[in-house]
């Protein structure tokens, strides 16, 4: 889908987003949800959500946003290194109205840790050997 997406023009590629899921209450026999099955996000879906940046780092060449359970800097970081251009936080904010504010200076604090004097050195960088 990425592909086609950049092979169609797109500037860059947005992922993940929910997950669908889920849940029933036992009791009732019944679907926790009015429309059965809803969008799983947060923290749940981050190791899914890291693959799929990963894969589509190494099949496209446009920018990518990676997303999907995002709580703190390091997590942003994680995401940088498998390939995100950028990242968004979601879930983080119900939880911390100014989530992405710390999300941003735990970057920071990691790169001035590491060394890192700009976020370009850092995409992509996993090393998988």
């Amino acid at each position: 889908m990425a592909r086609a997406a950049e092979d169609a023009g797109a500037d860059a590629v947005s992922l993940i987003n929910t997950i669908t899921g889920m849940a029933i209450d036992i009791g009732t026999r019944r679907p926790r949800l009015a429309n059965i099955t809803g969008g799983l996000s947060g923290p749940a879906v981050k190791p899914v959500a890291l693959r799929m940046v990963w894969e589509v780092y190494r099949a496209v060449k446009v920018p990518i946003i990676g997303m999907g359970g995002i709580m703190n800097g390091r997590d942003s970081i994680e995401f940088i290194l498998s390939g995100a251009t950028a990242v968004a936080v979601g879930t983080a904010h119900f939880i911390n109205p100014v989530a992405s504010v710390h999300v941003i200076e735990e970057m920071e604090n990691f790169m001035r840790e590491k060394g890192v004097t700009h976020i370009k050195n850092l995409i992509g960088g996993l090393i998988t050997k």
